[in-house]
């Protein structure tokens, strides 16, 4: 067997092999080669005949399937074509139907027409007719009127013959006479109007005060913040003013106040216009009395912490006092106000207390009279806030509190009622006079305020000296606690009218010259006896 001698190049190194094959072995190989190949070839027709065949049946699919969705439309739009068909038919129908109504209505409408149009020239010619009486009756008035002006001349004539006047004259005297008479009646017409609002105004502002005073109906009972400090001993009063008085002056000089120890036994006075400043100090000067420990640093220590204290106490009863009276929105420096005048007093009535009572007050008036009873329940509680700081200010404590609210964005009508609730100026909202009564309220009904008795006589004696000024007065009276004035009169030499007189006259003098809560009554009493003697 032939071999053949076949170079192969082995990556083994640089070195060359030579490997000898027979020649069996390569045809082999070779034939092995060419019937893969052929096999490779028959293959691939064998699977692109296979793809064909797919593809001409996946083509005769999708016509098949065409087909039929193109008869399913075909019967769809058939149904629908029908289906339309019918619904048009139908709203045909119904148009016909309504051409049909609207034929009917206005053939009625027409008949209707014809009939109000014969109606209407019925009428036509009835007026006509009517036309031609009045025309005929008005030629007749004109004649008649014509001979009662003819009348009328002539009995005129006659009577300005009878009674010797001119027309002038007689024109004159009957106006006068009638406005004698429309006088009479006007006056009469006046008086009773008057006498009928007067009546009307009283009855309801009586019904209204009597309701707000008995709906709200506080303790009344005079408060008062007590300015002395009870010692346990005299010695006591030594260790308070110190060696050369150093404890004392420390004292004065941390509080602001003034103390005054003097041979009162027992007792320590501490004396100063600011009610808080007082209170610190008394506060202070207990603690160091119930302490014993007495020398200017405790002092200055104490009188820091005590300070503190009761500013958090004044804005926590601001606190209170807004949450009570139900008014919310306040800034913190209105409650800090509101809670200082818990130590300002007014006549002995406390003015936190007072200012909650003319809140509540307010509230019921301006329920009663159809206003908001919130915001003047605001206009009421604020009213007297003024009063905290009118001894740091200049000026009125109506100014003072208005200002210091405005800077707080108060309602005009809140600003108003604190600033003109003493009528400082015009009232400019409802609430501002409900504000007054509300105030007179709580200051002049009994308990609300006490009044020093040199005061008290002194108003007694003025009221009984001016209702005896009067010509023709024997006595006047002031009683109830100056709530009335009795007058009485000499009958021989004052009349009904003049008595009349006279207790106008003392109402407007004692409204000029004296300044009073409330209202004085005055009543004058004429009197006529007789007596006789059965023996």
């Amino acid at each position: 067997m032939q071999s053949f001698l076949i170079p192969v190049l082995l990556a083994e190194g640089d070195t060359s092999v030579i490997v000898t094959y027979s020649i069996p072995i390569v045809f082999a190989v070779a034939m092995g080669i060419l019937v893969g190949f052929m096999y490779v070839k028959w293959l691939g027709r064998s699977r692109l005949a296979t793809a064909q065949q797919d593809v001409d049946r996946l083509l005769n699919e999708a016509r098949t399937e065409a087909d039929v969705t193109r008869k399913t439309a075909e019967v769809d739009a058939k149904a629908e074509f029908i289906k339309r068909q019918e619904e048009l038919r139908g709203e045909s129908d119904e148009a016909r139907a309504d051409i049909k109504k609207a034929e009917v209505r206005l053939a009625k409408r027409e008949d209707n027409l014809e009939g109000k149009l014969d109606t209407l020239v019925t009428k036509e010619r009835n007026l006509e007719q009517s036309q031609e009486k009045l025309n005929d009756r008005g030629k007749v008035i004109t004649v008649r009127e014509e001979e009662l002006a003819t009348m009328v001349k002539e009995r005129r004539e006659a009577l300005l013959n009878i009674s010797s006047m001119s027309m002038d004259e007689a024109r004159t005297t009957v106006l006068d006479e009638l406005q004698s008479e429309l006088d009479l009646e006007a006056a009469d017409l006046i008086d009773k109007s008057v006498t009928a609002a007067k009546d009307e105004a009283m009855s309801r502002s009586r019904e209204i005060v009597l309701t707000a005073i008995q709906r709200y109906a506080s303790d009344h009972t005079c408060d008062s913040v007590v300015s002395s400090v009870e010692i346990p001993s005299d010695d006591m009063k030594g260790r308070v003013i110190g060696r050369e008085g150093r404890n004392i002056r420390a004292f004065e000089k941390a509080t602001g106040v003034d103390v005054i120890v003097d041979d009162t036994p027992g007792l320590v006075l501490v004396s100063a216009f600011d009610p808080v400043r007082r209170e610190v100090a008394r506060r202070s000067l207990e603690t160091l009395i119930q302490d014993g420990r007495i020398h200017p640093g405790r002092i200055e220590e104490l009188v820091v912490q005590v300070r503190k204290d009761v500013e958090t106490e004044c804005l926590e009863t601001g606190k209170k006092a807004a949450l009570e009276a139900n008014v919310g929105g306040l800034h913190r420096k209105q409650l800090d106000l509101l809670g200082r005048l818990k130590y300002r007093t007014s006549y002995g009535q406390n003015i936190l207390q007072h200012s909650l009572e003319v809140a509540f007050l307010c509230q019921i008036i301006a329920d009663e009279l159809g206003f908001d009873g919130r915001l003047a329940r605001r206009c009421g509680l604020l009213h007297d806030i003024g009063k905290a700081i009118d001894h740091d200010m200049e000026g009125g404590h109506p100014k003072i509190g208005a200002d210091f609210c405005k800077r707080f964005n108060e309602r005009p009508e809140v600003l108003n009622a604190i600033e003109g609730h003493h009528a400082d100026i015009p009232s400019t909202s409802p609430y501002t006079p409900i504000v007054m009564a509300a105030d007179t309220i709580s200051a002049s009904r009994p308990g609300g305020r006490r009044e020093s008795l040199d005061r008290y006589v002194q108003r007694l004696q003025q009221l009984e000296t001016i209702a005896k000024t009067p010509n023709g007065v024997k006595e006047a009276y002031a009683i109830q606690a100056g709530r009335e004035v009795r007058v009485i009169v000499d009958a021989k030499s004052v009349d009904d009218a003049t008595a009349a007189k006279i207790s106008r006259d003392v109402a407007k003098e004692i409204e000029e010259n004296m300044t009073y809560p409330g209202e004085i009554r005055i009543t004058v009493l004429r009197e006529v006896r007789a007596v006789s003697h059965a023996r």
